[in-house]
């Protein structure tokens, strides 16, 4: 078996050795680094990396005690969340020289933990869908997805082995699946969200990117707290509920061909796979996303809308103006619906421990002016549950694709066990 370079460490892996003292942060850091250099003029991850901060702040790490389960850690930021010490420019020409007085939550807990920032990964304009310059590490002519384009192809192509991202619609799963690597989007609610950029509270979740599940775990124990998520997978039998959704219908061969190999793979162990029964009217909930998205980011963005529209693309300015002409009776008949739901889909859990379910429509699609659609991610944002996009195939022209388990609200650290189980056997 091949030794990894040291940028090619996984970060459960490099954890260990960190801790240990059997690794420098320096080196590893700096490894990662000469990767960024070598690699980011053609993937475009990176808006902006510090290398002379990281290496300072790595060699200061070496010099004392162990800080946190993240101690020497590299880690890509995503450009939608303030950093006091690197520029944060959302996405936008407007923010091309904002500097932030502080840290936002989730990265400062990162650096508490002894993360090393690397950099600012790019985000698609305002974490919406008029794409950045990012391209697919696996083929720069397809797009990474979007919003959180450079955290996952700064993880898929070893400039780092950890990435903060966000998603209101698909913006961590589907980016995660057209780069192949492991996407985390935890409950609503389990991670701060001070100081990121806000685009509809009701949806907004803060997660990340790593190349496996102990991976994403570990980034995950540290930015909710819960360091169950670090406990691995249980023994016994996994109720597994398959769920292909109402959209199915537009899910393609790819994504089909992923689906029966893993629901083969899953059948033939001693967990049960059971077909999920749809609740009535769930395809309702793809809309009710859309509708409820548009109406809270016209008014998230009011100060770019009203002061600013010249500079927003196109695309943002016709959803902006389409979210100001829903009014708010209306979105008090969004929220309800949409708590309503939430009460209602908690009953599946009572039959499954888990649902799997299509991440993407297929691969990531030719072409860098869109970032693919969230179709099958919409209703889970919505709902405000956990989802762990887990690759394991490949499909057209080499390019990645998995499926994603979904879990119930609040029960991560169940789902996050799930799905290193079930990964480890898909891949295996």
């Amino acid at each position: 078996m091949t030794t990894p370079k040291l940028h090619e460490l996984g970060a459960a892996q490099a954890a260990v050795l960190l801790a240990r003292r059997e690794l420098k942060a320096e080196d590893l850091v700096r490894a990662c680094l000469e990767r960024a250099a070598a690699r980011n003029e053609d993937i475009h991850a990176f808006v902006h990396i510090d290398a002379v901060s990281a290496l300072a702040h790595a060699r200061a790490l070496d010099a004392g005690a162990v800080r946190g389960p993240l101690h020497g850690l590299p880690i890509g930021v995503k450009d939608l969340f303030d950093t006091a010490d690197l520029p944060t420019g959302y996405g936008s020409s407007l923010y091309a020289h904002h500097r932030p007085a502080a840290d936002a939550a989730s990265v400062a807990l990162c650096r508490e933990a002894g993360a090393v920032l690397l950099g600012k990964t790019v985000t698609t304009e305002f974490a919406y869908f008029t794409p950045g310059p990012t391209v697919n590490p696996h083929n720069p002519l397809h797009t990474p997805g979007g919003s959180s384009s450079g955290s996952a192809a700064a993880v898929a192509e070893h400039m780092v082995p950890l990435a903060l991202g966000t998603q209101t619609a698909g913006s961590i799963i589907r980016p995660a699946a057209y780069c192949g690597v492991v996407g985390y989007k935890p409950s609503l609610g389990r991670v701060m969200s001070a100081g990121v950029k806000s685009l509809s509270p009701t949806m907004d979740v803060i997660g990340g990117f790593g190349r496996s599940v102990r991976d994403a775990a570990l980034l995950g124990a540290v930015l909710t707290g819960d360091m169950r998520l670090l406990a691995g997978h249980e023994h016994g039998t996994l109720r597994i509920g398959l769920f292909p959704s109402p959209s199915w219908p537009l899910a393609e061969l790819d994504t089909q061909r992923a689906w029966e190999i893993a629901t083969a793979a899953l059948s033939r162990n001693s967990d049960s796979c059971q077909d999920v029964v749809l609740p009535q009217d769930f395809a309702e909930l793809i809309q009710l996303q859309k509708d409820l998205m548009t109406f809270e980011m016209a008014r998230s963005l009011s100060h770019e809308r009203l002061r600013h529209r010249e500079a927003l693309s196109p695309q943002l300015v016709a959803l902006l103006d389409a979210g100001m002409a829903i009014d708010g009776a209306t979105h008090e008949a969004y929220l309800q619906r949409t708590a309503d739901w939430r009460l209602r889909i908690d009953s599946l859990f009572e039959r499954h421990d888990v649902l799997l379910t299509p991440s993407t429509t297929g691969v990531a699609p030719a072409g860098l002016a869109a970032t693919g659609d969230p179709l099958f991610c919409r209703s889970w944002s919505l709902l405000g549950l956990p989802a762990v996009h887990l690759p394991f195939a490949t499909g057209a022209k080499g390019l990645p694709v998995g499926l994603q388990l979904v879990g119930r609200m609040g029960e991560d650290h169940k789902l996050l066990a799930a799905a290193q189980r079930i990964h480890e056997r898909l891949l295996y």
